[in-house]
């Protein structure tokens, strides 16, 4: 949830300029009040955001159709002097929220990396651990959030909260689809030898008829020893996946 005080200053940012008192009348367009300035055009657009997801974190990319980036970030730094933002890193900034038992609340993995991926540009997926855990194939919690993407590596702390990012050739992040590139991920943090059908099970009652779809079309890209479980996962009249054993008696009779 957001602190009065931080959503109160949003909202005084996105409140237009008064006209000073004892000022001539203006005529026409004039008589207009003044343009909002890039500070409350930011703070109106950052309000409307944090309804829909009071953890976003945001750049200075995402107003830059309303300035200069230099005007931008000086519009950035007087809310972050006002209360309304707080400053997370290097071009990365939230509104703060505060939680009644556990205080001031820090921004997700997640959205650390959804922020870095919109300014760079770039894609940014979960890597193997991550992505185990996202899908439910593994109950251990990664100890830190690592994520591949098409841009360069870097590494991002935000107060005890480390953000990896590790660069994959385009070729590999890009080619499949997220939701895909999320299951070949995960099925190599499990391992070979772990990927059982309670697995690919679950996997195919989490995944929508799209994205399994998807799966299907995108099987080329995966390693081959993952073709049966995903064929599985893609094709609800499969009632079982094949056993490696005879995948082996298959092979040895064609």
């Amino acid at each position: 949830m957001l602190s009065a005080s931080s959503s109160a200053n949003v909202r005084r940012e996105a409140e237009p300029i008064p006209e000073e008192s004892g000022s001539a009348p203006r005529r026409g367009n004039a008589a207009l009040s003044h343009p909002p300035s890039i500070a409350q055009e930011i703070g109106r657009r950052i309000a409307r955001a944090s309804k829909a997801n009071p953890a976003r974190v945001h750049t200075p990319f995402d107003f830059l159709d309303l300035g200069s980036p230099h005007s931008v970030g000086m519009a950035l730094m007087r809310l972050v002097r006002n209360g309304a933002l707080r400053r997370l890193a290097r071009g990365l900034y939230d509104v703060p929220r505060q939680h009644a038992l556990l205080g001031e609340l820090q921004p997700t993995a997640d959205e650390i990396a959804q922020a870095l991926s919109r300014r760079d540009g770039t894609l940014v997926q979960p890597a193997q651990a991550m992505a185990a855990n996202l899908l439910n194939l593994s109950e251990q919690v990664p100890a830190r959030a690592v994520y591949e993407t098409d841009g360069p590596s870097r590494t991002v702390k935000v107060g005890s909260l480390t953000v990896q990012l590790k660069h994959r050739p385009p070729r590999q992040v890009r080619s499949a689809s997220p939701m895909s590139n999320l299951v070949f991920a995960a099925l190599r943090s499990v391992g070979k030898a772990n990927v059982n059908e309670a697995r690919v099970a679950h996997l195919r009652e989490t995944l929508s008829a799209k994205d399994r779809a998807a799966l299907l079309k995108d099987l080329p890209l995966a390693p081959a020893w993952m073709h049966p479980h995903l064929r599985f996962v893609a094709s609800p009249g499969q009632r079982s996946v094949p056993a490696p054993t005879a995948l082996k008696r298959r092979k040895q009779t064609a």
